[in-house]
């Protein structure tokens, strides 16, 4: 069974039976099942399936690591970390967060005013408020508005700049926010987010503006209200150890500070970057730690650099929203259309004489057997290139090159099937060679716009025929008309799928990891819109389908660009004399642009 890296990303989230993808919660329905459900209405397009008790399970384990590891070191400080909104502002996902959320005093993290004002009207209780990122006046004002309503918030200082405006402001309110400073730190992550960190990273105070900072704040009576100190080196930390540098680095300066008379600093946030495994194979991991790793080295570092600089031992704050939220969506997408269908046995013409490299062609693929494989591999190879040499000479023509390539084609296949997982490196390269291409019926660019930008892999696998071999090295393309809009075959994280005739059946992948940031990232290349989502609620004995937001109609679509749909559509109805095509641009106006028909084939 090709089980496509669940045991590396999963976190037995899914498991595989009878063929299928399915939940490993309670009724545990099959993805299939829920699309096949999903898609009675009409719903032809790719899907978002959100699942709210993957969101619980990440928050409750981020909580229960380190509430272990405070317990086993016995350490004095406490535990809180906050949501950061910029990595999914979603509000059927922000609900989720918030109700799974509900035991613990879980904040929200914003970076601008309307994450702010977002932030301030959702949170509940005493839980924090963070504000990252740079601050004009009126952020900063927002600020000093949550603090007078009683919200436990804290203003995170990117530059000087921003600590004179609070120190401005602080002269007309009565209670003031919270005042952090970020930290910049020599040290460094690793992979792709690694700038983050850094001396000469976007963010944060130098050891030099840190002093300045803490004598402007004892000059105008503030340095009470200073209570944390932050710094970030990367939103996927894919090795514990630059963690572990940073750590060092910026307990040394908590200790400094509380020395220079911060005596109500008592935090350190550490922001965000807990790693998530995309991986699908071991070649491919993405982490080399666990949350249980990285709650303990966090807890008994900050514990000894305490003890060494014979300070208190602060607060620990994270930002981890990639971790919180990645799991919980799964894009599914149907395959539309397979590419690479020229090459079957049925398309071969062969002459009554033909070129005697192609007769020697047609005798490899008669004969060819597992002792024989590699080598008449090898001459079908050889023998191609020379038919094409000869092609560009002009001695065969258009069909003999036609049936020089379906036989070689058919040669490979056989002799993958043949030699199985024998030299598979070669075989690897060969597979590269005579990929398929799926069309799939969604947009890169949309929804994983990191994959494009950034060569962020996702784990991908069909939701059934996982009782069947995959036979066919896949390289997938999307609708766009784009050459971007592609996974290829990599030979290092190769994908295989089913070879089928989508006129008689659905094949549906599955792209699962994408609730973090693509959402909010995706663009509107081609004008695809974000797909349908809908939120699947799992109880013991079945599931629930609730929030389902179709994507957008080409009419909302082009009226958010600020088109003036009604001027175009009666312009064209001008123009239209049949009744049935007045009411075919009726109805595709209030379709949306992924591809909903086969091509000569009626809808299924």
């Amino acid at each position: 069974m090709q089980r496509y890296g669940l045991d590396f990303w999963s976190d037995d989230n899914f498991f595989i039976k009878d063929g299928v993808v399915k939940l490993n919660y309670l009724s545990s329905p099959s993805l299939y099942k829920i699309v096949s459900n999903i898609r009675k209405d009409g719903l032809k397009g790719p899907l978002l399936l959100r699942f709210p008790h993957l969101i619980k399970k990440q928050i409750d384990k981020i909580f229960s690591e380190f509430s272990r590891a405070f317990s086993e070191l016995d350490y004095s400080g406490k535990f809180n970390a906050v949501y950061p909104l910029k990595v999914n502002q979603n509000p059927n996902l922000l609900n989720s967060i918030l109700e799974a959320s509900t035991s613990y005093e879980y904040g929200l993290e914003a970076g601008s005013k309307a994450e702010l004002l977002i932030a301030m009207g959702s949170i509940k209780d005493n839980s924090p408020i963070t504000v990252n990122g740079f601050k004009d006046k009126e952020l900063i004002s927002l600020g000093f508005l949550s603090a007078s309503i009683g919200q436990n918030i804290t203003l995170t200082i990117e530059g000087i700049n921003e600590l004179e405006t609070i120190i401005k402001m602080s002269k007309d309110y009565k209670i003031l926010p919270k005042i952090g400073l970020r930290v910049r730190l020599h040290s460094l992550g690793e992979g792709l987010w690694a700038k983050s960190g850094g001396i000469n990273s976007k963010f944060g105070l130098s050891a030099t503006e840190l002093i300045t900072a803490i004598e402007l704040l004892k000059k105008h009576n503030l340095l009470e209200n200073f209570t944390m100190i932050h710094f970030h080196i990367g939103s996927q930390i894919t090795s514990i150890s630059p963690l572990k540098k940073a750590l060092r680095e910026v307990g040394n300066i908590y200790g400094d500070l509380i020395k220079m008379g911060a005596k109500n600093l008592n935090t350190i946030n550490l922001g965000g970057g807990l790693a998530v495994e995309y991986g699908q194979s071991s070649k491919s991991k993405v982490a080399n730690y666990s949350l249980n790793e990285y709650a303990n080295d966090i807890v008994f570092m900050l514990q000894t650099i305490s003890k060494d600089k014979r300070v208190k031992e602060p607060n620990i704050m994270i930002e981890s929203g990639r971790y919180i939220t990645a799991s919980h969506a799964v894009l599914v997408a149907p395959v539309y259309e397979l590419f690479s269908h020229d090459y079957q046995e049925s398309l071969l013409n062969l002459k009554s004489k033909n070129p005697p490299l192609v007769d020697e062609l047609k005798e490899l693929y008669d004969f060819i057997e597992p002792s024989n494989a590699l080598e008449f591999l090898h001459d079908s190879l050889d023998h191609l290139n020379s038919l094409l040499t000869l092609f560009d000479l002009g001695y065969i023509d258009l069909q003999d090159r036609s049936n020089s390539e379906i036989l070689t084609h058919l040669i490979i296949q056989k002799a993958i099937l043949l030699l199985d997982n024998t030299n598979s490196n070669e075989l690897l390269k060969l597979e590269n060679q005579i990929q398929e291409k799926y069309l799939v019926n969604f947009s890169i660019f949309q929804s994983m716009p990191d994959f494009w930008g950034l060569r962020q892999n996702f784990p991908v696998m069909p939701l059934t025929k996982l009782d069947k071999k995959p036979t066919r090295s896949a390289s997938l393309w999307d609708i766009t008309c784009d050459s971007d809009g592609e996974m290829s075959f990599d030979e290092n994280n190769p994908l295989y799928l089913h070879d089928i005739d989508i006129k008689k059946e659905d094949y549906f992948l599955g792209f699962f990891l994408v609730g973090a940031y693509q959402e909010v990232l995706g663009m509107k290349h081609n004008l695809f819109e974000k797909p349908t989502e809908v939120t699947v609620n799992i109880d013991k004995n079945s599931y629930r389908l609730e929030n389902l937001i179709p994507a957008n109609s080409i009419y909302d679509t082009l009226n958010s660009l600020g088109y003036d749909v009604k001027n175009l559509e009666n312009r064209l109805k001008k123009s239209i004399k049949n009744s049935k095509d007045f009411k075919k641009l009726d109805e595709l106006l209030k379709d949306n642009s992924y591809l909903r028909t086969f091509i000569n084939q009626d809808d299924r």
